[in-house]
């Protein structure tokens, strides 16, 4: 993290999250982008307000065990905290299918899930039929879950998924803005990605079947030298994450190209619960998450990630930065 992005303080960093928090408040359901979407279940600005009732109600909430679902079940449990219900965490469960095992056997109440995992995972859906549309994702994930017992609220505005990304400076040398602008372009690029990129649709799969494009070379890459190789000038091109804490830096130095086409799936998040729970807690149980919910979009959550994994913080305080900010508790 550079210097001048450590001097901005906690307050300047999270303002414009609350700018973005009431902008998709006000907007309607529908989105240009289909990777995106905005809630209509309490979604907007606004302080939680404490319910009494929900004081009878105990909450486990979970998550998986990497940065992004800590800080996403953090916000979770202190929102609904805010809202009266008493909420214990199990906040590093590890894989999906952990995770999930625990809420069928009633450990946790309910955990933040990716459309794409659950419906790969959990359903058996080839990663080239999951819809790049976040809604038809969610609903197909829902309608699935439901089959079990369970439910899943709403996704947030962002994804998190594969995506090409460049430095800036070779995006604007070679006019970059979505994947489709490598036509004629890609067959003088090196594009690197994971080992098993060749065979993914959000990744070479997907670019030389979805878009066409053939590259001068591919070139597999552990993950964690992802960013390395744009650095040192090895890749043109390169698979990143769209919420990478590195997308976070100051001056853009990293730009991540539009899938215009929609080829890769969605990735949004969905709040999975089982349905008893969700009956017997009220509405305050659905509104408040999909309500803090819908500030996350992909530059709001590579922020919080890049607090956890570069500033070094803990996930519960960026957590609380980002309800403080928002305006959802005092």
């Amino acid at each position: 993290m550079s210097i001048k992005r450590s001097k901005l303080s906690v307050k300047a960093l999270f303002a414009a999250l609350l700018a973005l928090v009431l902008v998709l408040g006000i907007a309607a359901c529908g989105s240009s982008n289909d990777n995106s979407t905005s809630t209509s279940a309490g979604g907007g600005g606004g302080q939680i307000v404490s319910n009494p009732k929900n004081g009878k109600v105990t909450l486990t909430i979970g998550s998986k065990n990497f940065t992004e679902q800590i800080v996403l079940g953090e916000i979770d449990s202190q929102a609904l905290q805010a809202a009266g219900y008493k909420v214990d965490k199990k906040l590093d469960l590890g894989s999906e299918t952990v995770a999930l095992a625990a809420l069928k056997n009633g450990q946790i109440s309910g955990y933040p899930e990716y459309t794409s995992t659950a419906l790969t995972s959990f359903f058996g859906v080839q990663p080239e039929q999951v819809p790049s549309s976040a809604q038809q994702a969610y609903q197909q994930s829902k309608s699935d879950f439901e089959k079990q017992g369970l439910t899943a609220f709403p996704p947030t505005p962002f994804a998190s998924a594969n995506a090409v990304g460049t430095l800036k400076t070779t995006a604007d040398k070679l006019g970059l803005k979505n994947v489709s602008d490598l036509t004629g372009k890609s067959q003088n690029l090196t594009l690197y990605g994971s080992p098993e990129c060749r065979q993914r649709v959000d990744c070479l799969l997907g670019l030389e079947n979805g878009y066409g494009l053939k590259f001068k070379k591919f070139v597999p890459v552990d993950i964690g030298l992802r960013y390395t190789v744009l650095d040192k000038g090895q890749a043109d091109l390169s698979i990143l994450f769209t919420t990478d804490a590195q997308l976070a830096a100051p001056q853009d130095k990293y730009v991540i190209l539009a899938d215009d086409k929609h080829v890769f799936p969605a990735g949004n998040v969905i709040f999975v619960t089982d349905q008893a729970t969700a009956k017997k807690t009220g509405p305050d149980y659905e509104k408040t998450i999909s309500q803090v919910q819908s500030g996350l979009t992909t530059k709001a959550m590579q922020e919080l990630d890049a607090r956890v994994d570069i500033d070094h913080q803990q996930p519960a305080d960026v957590a609380k930065q980002y309800l403080k900010a928002a305006g959802y508790i005092g």
